[in-house]
């Protein structure tokens, strides 16, 4: 999905180069800390910060008052400095008064709890008074802010993703439901009612899936989650709708966050003018970088091309059991791989740590021990890095290789009641996804409707929910001559979560020239699968085939499965299917087999990274990221120079331990 900027995002940085800032509070500090904070951001190398986020029960301290002189002097001050502002509407955290003069506005769990405020995120999305409260205080804000010189972009709330069960949600889920079915008979037919007697005769009888007995019906919960949503958009887009109005020319923005369940961000994506997120890997997980990779791929495909790293940590977070902090190299290492997979920029929660409150021990660009410490060293550094590296800004990335991915398919893959719940989404699509990030291999992210036409291979880890229209859709893409690999439970149900009947995967068995007949959980010895004569162990997950017209590349060996297929390919080799889930081992292998089908090659300047080493492409820049712990060598196929320090490489780049550089081709 490269080749669309997404409008704004563009103009930010054509003077300012990359972003560089965070998250700024400055309602917890007093002038003269804002004073010094705004030199030492300019030091630093910032030139934006997000403003406001927290600062409704600030600017209304009671009902109907408001006090902006405090946020006057913040955004003159930024704006004398030549910092930008991403300044937010403050409508993620309501003020006490509100939920106690309104308890309706707080949020009601399945249990039937409902929440009280002394955090944040406490309100209902379907309240009307919250609604018409932060309506009120978001027009008030851009009223007074629209055309301040400090103004850069707009931001919406904060992270949305609050869930409620409360009355005003079940009306507004049945308002919801009538404009999806038109009838009763429609949600009946959809939601299967004749099982279990739950067929219903009003909309009045439909609630929302509060806690209950026993299994709640999968369709009404996979509908609720939808509906969730779609609720939580609509908050977004009343309060864009009155930023456009007064502010047409300024971009507007809230941040996701990643694989973020509750929401589903191809909804979404359209609604923004620039696709933000909020990234925190865990430096104690080897797994954090893949995992990084591939939700910035996601960004960026949500995005159609350059998007923004809204929200990182410097070091450490304080919401983990057990918070290691990074070291600078990670820190470097964490901002320059969000670059690489297409970020314009790079802020981080936040600039000042927080002295008070919950989020006290959560790391910041300035932290407790002031600007003569190597954090804050290093987060000018990387300032200096960024602005070296401007040239990248809006530079695009092209995909050979995609990665279907559906939050409807998500959700009805993991609903309670299913064969395994060890089987779960996101690591099937980390361990596919892995070979290809091993390779530095550019891969889009995109949903199974979206135009798949210049992708040489799309893979499907676990598409477990096809719509009709992606059915159509992907076998066009097959037929078409691109090659198709699914994964494990794909294919296996409609829209509405009911299964396709016949045998699996059903829309493609007939392509496929095999089709499976049961689902094999494994027991915990789990079994082995043969592939290319190498044997490799499989755990959780198994499927029993039968092949007609198919090519079988590996068969099972062991639990109940021996000489079953285990792998298959059509017989015009456009269609693979893998049905167990493997180690590392086995799926390097088998994303080989993949690429080999496709035609998918590397090619780039770095000839053979050692293992341990990741580098990606953007442009012409390659990143490299050394994660082995001691200097590496990596071999070249031209001679390239490191943009960051200067230095020429002829034939192999050095990168320290805990290293990052990033090559360009040298000319002759």
């Amino acid at each position: 999905m490269t080749g669309r900027t997404r409008p704004g995002l563009r103009d930010l940085t054509a003077t300012r180069g990359l972003l560089y800032g965070g998250d700024y509070n400055p309602e917890q500090w007093p002038a003269e800390t804002v004073e010094h904070d705004v030199v030492l951001m300019v030091a630093a190398g910032v030139n934006l910060v997000t403003v406001g986020v927290f600062s409704w029960s600030r600017i209304e301290p009671s009902p109907g008052v408001r006090d902006f002189d405090w946020l006057d002097r913040v955004l003159d001050l930024l704006a004398g400095a030549g910092i930008a502002v991403d300044l937010a509407t403050p409508t993620a955290s309501p003020p006490p008064w509100l939920a106690h003069d309104h308890p309706d506005t707080l949020p009601v769990t399945a249990d039937g709890v409902r929440l009280s405020q002394g955090s944040r995120n406490h309100f209902c999305p379907s309240s009307p008074t919250y609604r018409a409260h932060a309506l009120e205080i978001a027009t008030d804000v851009v009223a007074r802010y629209a055309g301040h010189p400090a103004v850069a972009m707009w931001h919406v709330g904060n992270e949305f993703g609050q869930i409620c069960h409360c009355e005003a949600c079940a009306a507004g889920f049945r308002r919801w439901l009538q404009a999806r079915y038109d009838d009763l008979t429609g949600l009946n037919t959809a939601w299967a009612t004749t099982f279990w007697s739950q067929a219903y005769g009003r909309w009045e009888e439909i609630v929302p899936p509060r806690a209950a007995p026993y299994l709640i019906n999968p369709t009404q919960r996979l509908d609720y989650r939808r509906f969730c949503s779609d609720t939580l958009l609509e908050l977004y887009t009343a309060q864009r709708d009155v930023i456009r109005t007064v502010a047409q020319a300024t971009p507007i923005t809230t941040n996701f966050m990643g694989f973020f369940p509750h929401v589903d961000y191809w909804s979404w994506a359209g609604e923004l003018d620039v696709i933000s997120d909020d990234s925190y890997p865990d430096p104690a997980d080897p797994d954090a970088p893949v995992l990084a990779a591939l939700t910035h791929d996601l960004m960026r495909s949500l995005a159609g091309g350059p998007w923004l790293l809204m929200e990182q940590a410097v070091s450490a977070v304080n919401w983990r059991e057990h918070n290691p902090p990074k070291s600078p190299g990670r820190m470097r290492a964490d901002a320059l791989r969000a670059i690489a997979h297409g970020s314009d920029g790079v802020l981080s929660f936040q600039w000042r740590a927080s002295a008070a409150g919950a989020e006290r021990f959560h790391s910041a660009m300035l932290p407790h021990a002031g600007p003569d410490t190597r954090l804050h060293r290093s987060v000018r550094a990387l300032g200096a890095d960024l602005a070296a590296l401007a040239p990248v800004a809006g530079s695009q990335i092209r995909a050979r290789v995609a990665i279907a991915f559906d939050w409807s398919s998500w959700w009805a893959a993991e609903e309670p009641g299913g064969p395994s719940t060890r089987l779960r989404v996101l690591p099937q699509m980390l361990s596919w996804y892995r070979p290809l990030w091993r390779r530095g291999l550019a891969v889009d992210v995109v949903h199974p409707e979206a135009d798949l036409t210049s992708y040489d291979l799309v893979i499907a880890p676990q598409l477990h929910l096809v719509t009709d229209a992606a059915v159509a859709n992907l076998r066009a893409y097959s037929a078409a001559g691109g090659t198709l690999a699914l994964g494990p439970f794909s294919a296996v149900a409609d829209a509405d979560a009911a299964i396709r009947t016949g045998a699996f995967p059903a829309p493609f068995a007939d392509l496929l020239g095999a089709g499976g007949e049961e689902w094999c959980p494994l027991p915990d010895g789990g079994a082995a699968l043969v592939l290319d004569g190498h044997r490799y162990a499989v755990h959780t997950w198994a499927e029993r085939l039968e092949a007609s017209s198919a090519v079988v590349l590996g068969t099972f060996v062991g639990a109940d499965l021996d000489g079953a297929p285990a792998a298959v390919r059509s017989p015009d080799g456009r269609l693979l299917y893998l049905a167990a889930v493997g180690g590392d081992d086995l799926l390097e292998a088998w994303v080989a087999t993949c690429l080999d089908a496709a035609g998918v090659t590397p090619s780039g300047i770095v000839a053979q990274p050692p293992p341990g080493v990741e580098h990606a492409v953007r442009g012409d820049h390659t990143f490299v990221f050394n994660h082995t712990g001691a200097r590496v060598s990596v071999p070249l196929t031209r001679a390239c120079r490191d943009v960051l320090t200067g230095t020429d490489h002829p034939h192999a780049a050095d990168v320290p331990a805990d290293g990052s550089v990033v090559l360009i081709e040298r000319q002759p």
